[in-house]
């Protein structure tokens, strides 16, 4: 089999929740050996949201697996000790711990790097480690208000949170990207480079689009459900069988052909009131009622079939079952097999394939299952492990 491409990397991690742990799942996907530290006991909080996996957490779940877990305590004397000898092994550093947490253990970037020069230390935080802000607790939904992604999300009587957690994702996302750049400019200048994300950088940055429409044109985008702020006809219509389809028209060509072909109005295309994007957009009300009146003619299938043989872009809209069983994920071949304790379920593979490379797909742990076998690495006996786990260290 080829080798992966983060073989032979070792990724220690101090993290909590989703978006650490979703940054190193993805390390761990493409072959890097991925040490989770746990609190004895305890571990990481997310195994405990809730229990629908078979007993486990689907959190946990999802951005734990291919880990091994160890537990160490890092306030006892003995922990840390511990902690440092694995640090000196390891080629990457991820924590999201608490604000302040780490320049209290001298875990932040800054004293890793004096100690470590080549590691790559990588800090995720709520509002970035320095600033007005830096001591601010930051949980996804706070970031999603504080960017003003909620007062762009829901309908124009009330604000909707994302349904799932995009700041943790985007954090995640950054890191694991920003950690892959830092060892490949290790590998080619012998540097090791600090990586640090937070979450409400990583949420601005894909609020790009709705910050340059608000501060260039003096208000920002409506919240309209799933119209779309700037183009139109963009949203989902209800059909006569109870369903809902989504319509996109992105260009002049597909206007054309939607008048002409769906609606049975080719002269609609030449009205004043929908004759440009912005005419469309500012005449919404009037010409999504025409369009409207068309999808309850039949059925979500018939209009989605209309809309296709017309070249517009379209798409039911799914519930979560629907799209489990979605059938270009099972075409595709994209479901593979995670085994979690006690069971084995259905995970989706890495989106980004490499080609004729196998992405990593290995159990999710339980709590601290490889402390023995990682502390044994470091030289400590069976007596030894078997002390420290009498006296609370692991």
């Amino acid at each position: 089999m080829t080798a992966l491409p983060l073989d032979g990397i070792t990724v220690l991690s101090v993290e909590q929740a989703v978006a650490a742990p979703f940054a190193t799942r993805q390390l761990a996907d493409l072959g890097a050996r991925v040490i989770k530290v746990e609190r004895p006991g305890e571990g990481d909080f997310a195994r405990r949201y809730d229990t629908a996996v078979h007993g486990q957490s689907s959190y946990f779940v999802w951005v734990n697996r291919s880990k091994e877990s160890v537990t160490l305590d890092l306030k006892s004397p003995r922990g840390r000790e511990l902690l440092e000898r694995l640090l000196a092994r390891a080629d990457v550093f991820v924590q999201n711990l608490a604000p302040g947490a780490a320049a209290r253990l001298g875990l932040d970037n800054a004293a890793l790097a004096r100690r470590y020069p080549a590691l790559i230390p990588c800090t995720i935080s709520g509002y970035g480690t320095t600033g007005p802000w830096a001591d601010r607790k930051a949980y996804d939904l706070l970031i999603q208000c504080q960017t003003g992604l909620v007062s762009l999300t829901g309908t124009p009587e009330e604000t909707a949170r994302a349904g799932i957690s995009v700041a943790d994702i985007a954090a995640g996302m950054y890191a694991y990207s920003g950690v892959l750049a830092a060892l490949f400019a290790r590998a080619t200048t012998g540097t090791a480079r600090a990586v640090e994300v937070s979450l409400f950088e990583a949420l601005a940055e894909w609020m790009g689009q709705p910050a340059h429409y608000t501060r260039h044109r003096g208000e920002q985008p409506p919240r309209i459900g799933t119209r779309h702020a700037t183009i139109a006809p963009y949203g989902a219509f209800p059909t006569a069988d109870g369903g809902q389809v989504l319509l996109s028209i992105q260009n002049e060509r597909e206007w054309l052909a939607l008048c002409r072909d769906f609606l049975g109005r080719p002269g609609l295309a030449a009205d004043p009131r929908f004759a440009t994007g912005p005419d469309r957009v500012a005449n919404r009300a009037e010409l999504d009622a025409l369009v409207a009146e068309r999808f309850l003619r039949g059925t979500a299938g018939e209009a989605m079939a209309a809309l296709e043989a017309a070249g517009i872009a379209n798409a039911g809209v799914n519930d979560v079952r629907a799209f489990l069983d979605h059938p270009v994920l099972a075409a595709r071949g994209r479901w593979s097999e995670v085994a979690v304790p006690g069971a084995v379920v259905p995970a989706l593979r890495p989106p980004a394939d490499l080609a004729g490379v196998e992405p990593r797909m290995d159990p999710v742990p339980a709590l601290g299952e490889h402390t023995d076998r990682v502390l044994a690495e470091l030289g400590l006996t069976p007596g030894e492990i078997a002390g420290l786990r009498a006296a609370g260290v692991v």
